[in-house]
């Protein structure tokens, strides 16, 4: 199936790798994963990348890590690859401390980028 633009469907996703060492509740989960989105949807530049990826319905997968110090490593290793990132750090108002950072997303971008960092994670 192609999209308005050309593209072929399914193609662009944005990953929110969320910390399982945290144990958020799932409405907690879910705000910071509506955070990483919103900020690496901002932050990326390329608009008809962006609009590509709506096209296609915004696809959004949700994985988990195991700690703070994986999250940092496959951060890392995204931004070396050129992909878009925004990490989440949050206020602390209830689950966790103030400045405890919770995830972080990854892209949009095309999904072959983004599965060669992530497609070993399992999801959340």
């Amino acid at each position: 199936m192609r999209t308005k633009s050309g593209s072929q469907k399914g193609r662009y996703k944005l990953v929110v790798l969320v910390r399982d060492d945290l144990k958020l509740s799932k409405g907690k989960a879910c705000a910071q994963v509506g955070h990483a989105v919103l900020e690496c949807y901002l932050r990326q530049d390329d608009k008809r990348l962006k609009q590509v990826w709506l096209e296609e319905g915004g696809k959004k997968v949700i994985l988990k890590v195991g700690s703070l110090k994986e999250l940092f490593e496959i951060t890392e290793a995204a931004r070396q690859a050129g992909l878009i990132t925004a990490i989440v750090e949050d206020a602390g108002q209830t689950e966790v401390p103030p400045k405890t950072i919770t995830c972080v997303g990854i892209g949009p971008d095309r999904e072959e980028k983004i599965d060669k960092i992530t497609r070993n994670l399992p999801p959340l």
